[in-house]
């Protein structure tokens, strides 16, 4: 895949001197010096374009929370202050949303890679190796698309906690059907009790779409999404239904995101399988708010579809869930 770099604009400027050196005999000197300004980089973002999957689907349940680092203006878009990636040669995140520029207008998708899994055991020191492995695999996939994109990028560190609660810089968090895996801030979280294995057995489709939905997190935080999107959570409200609807659009791109990386694999060298992609999107409709009190991961149908949008396009610009209409998320 490709990127079309930042456009580049020179903009000459000329300055001429002459200097008239007057003798017994005339004599003229005249001296030229041009003077050329350096070169900028501009980066231009357009808005990006609302999906509406289709098509239900299903995925596990996920818990994610993070901090906002800077102010929004409350309106689900990042005020025009906010200036995308100024310099090709600078990683760095950028506070935007519908339009940011991971997702604006970009056809670009995740990369074919060979990921090679171990084989799924039922077992807690199995399942670390799995998801070590797999995170490898999402880090190999990830990386080049968020430097194409000149984003930072550093791959998440994985924790296995056990009991029946762990602490986080986000709070501690209570192990449960509700919580299979969480991220927070550069960790990711997978307690193998939270994974439900007596439920799903070897089923290891489920548990990747899983962890690929929460690195979805860890790329947003690395993009500046996260930020934008906790920016706006916290101004509306928590418990909003404007903040509540912001929270689903957080959660329904990474679903998409986990559907991209599943579809980017099956067919490939590696052990992803189309059984493992077929276990995962057929278990994702009976995922989602449905299941729970809460508004905050989007409707069965609606935590299914997102999923499935990724998984049929391999899309960055399909993952603009924050740009989609307010019935896609609900």
């Amino acid at each position: 895949m490709t990127h079309r770099p930042p456009a580049t604009s020179r903009r000459p400027t000329s300055l001429r001197g002459v200097a008239t050196l007057a003798a017994l005999v005339t004599l003229v000197l005249s001296v030229v010096t041009m003077s050329t300004l350096p070169s900028s980089d501009e980066t231009t973002s357009a808005a990006g374009r609302a999906t509406t999957p289709t098509v239900p689907t299903t995925t596990v349940r996920s818990s994610e929370q993070n901090n906002p680092a800077a102010a929004a203006d409350g309106t689900g878009n990042d005020p025009g202050t906010r200036q995308p990636n100024s310099s090709a040669g600078k990683a760095r995140k950028v506070h935007r949303l519908a339009d940011h520029p991971l997702l604006s207008g970009s056809n670009h998708g995740l990369p074919e890679i060979d990921c090679a899994l171990p084989a799924w055991r039922d077992d807690p020191e199995a399942a670390e190796q799995f998801f070590t492995t797999a995170k490898d695999c999402l880090d190999a996939a990830w990386e080049p698309v968020m430097h194409r994109h000149h984003l930072p990028f550093r791959s998440p560190t994985l924790h296995f906690p056990t009991g029946d609660s762990f602490r986080t810089a986000c709070g501690t968090i209570e192990i449960g059907t509700a919580t299979a895996a969480y991220y927070c801030k550069g960790d990711l979280y997978v307690p193998y009790s939270g994974l439900q294995t007596d439920q799903y057995g070897n089923s290891p489709g489920i548990y990747l779409a899983l962890f690929a939905h929460e690195y979805g997190h860890h790329v947003q935080e690395l993009s500046g999404i996260m930020d934008a999107a906790w920016d706006h959570i916290y101004r509306l409200g928590r418990d909003s239904d404007k903040g509540l609807e912001m929270s689903r659009r957080k959660e329904l791109q990474a679903q998409c995101f986990s559907g991209m990386f599943l579809t980017s694999q099956v067919g490939t060298q590696g052990t992803i399988t189309q059984q493992m992609f077929s276990a995962a999107w057929a278990d994702q409709l009976s995922r989602g708010d449905d299941n729970t009190e809460t508004r905050k991961h989007g409707s069965n149908a609606h935590y299914a579809e997102w999923w499935q949008t990724g998984a049929r396009t391999n899309t960055l610009a399909d993952c603009d869930t924050f740009g989609a209409s307010k019935s896609a998320v609900s």
